[in-house]
């Protein structure tokens, strides 16, 4: 049996700004319904948060954003910025996050797409239970890097492609449960 926890792909062959990560953990994750952000077009989009330990993938995710940026110099007056100059998608949870423990000691994308990411189990089966893929549990997700130079903002953008739930995780939020909102020794204090 193959584990698939910690595969990475980024086949240079087949797409070079195309990276498989490794287990990541999802956040922010609007996966089923596109959501619109400030009056924009509505996108499905998702926070994935990369354990610092997962060099596989950091190191995917850097040849694909430097792949991105050699295929989008058109959109930078066709040559190759300096990436100090580029707003780049890999950030530092430590340094962007420091307020919150789940992006501790990891690195975080954020993803988006106008078109609905297909969302499998590990069996590769579609999940259709939307309480199933939530804010907090582990995945392998399938991304895409392109370059962007719109209002004076350049840089490399990150697209959503697919997920594959690998494990339930703690859910991330300040939603509660209903079993912990409504779990009471009696019934006394109904409408008291």
């Amino acid at each position: 049996m193959t584990n698939t926890d910690n595969r990475t792909n980024s086949n240079p062959r087949k797409n070079p700004t195309k990276v498989v990560t490794g287990v990541v953990r999802l956040s922010y994750a609007n996966v089923w319904e596109p959501k619109s952000i400030n009056g924009g077009t509505e996108k499905y989009s998702v926070s994935l948060i990369i354990p610092k330990s997962d060099t596989k993938t950091i190191a995917a995710i850097n040849a694909a954003v430097d792949a991105a940026i050699e295929e989008g110099k058109g959109k930078f007056g066709g040559k190759i910025p300096n990436k100090a100059a580029l707003k780049l998608p890999l950030r530092d949870g430590d340094i962007d996050r420091p307020d919150d423990e789940a992006y501790a000691n990891s690195y975080f994308v954020n993803a988006n797409s106008t078109t609905a990411p297909q969302i499998v189990n590990r069996q590769l089966e579609p999940i259709l239970d939307r309480s199933e893929v939530y804010s907090g549990v582990y995945a392998r997700v399938s991304i895409n890097f392109y370059a962007f130079n719109s209002n004076g903002n350049r840089g490399i953008a990150c697209g959503l492609g697919n997920i594959q739930k690998i494990r339930d995780g703690e859910p991330l939020g300040s939603r509660s449960n209903a079993v912990d909102d409504f779990a009471t020794d009696s019934d006394d204090d109904f409408l008291s």
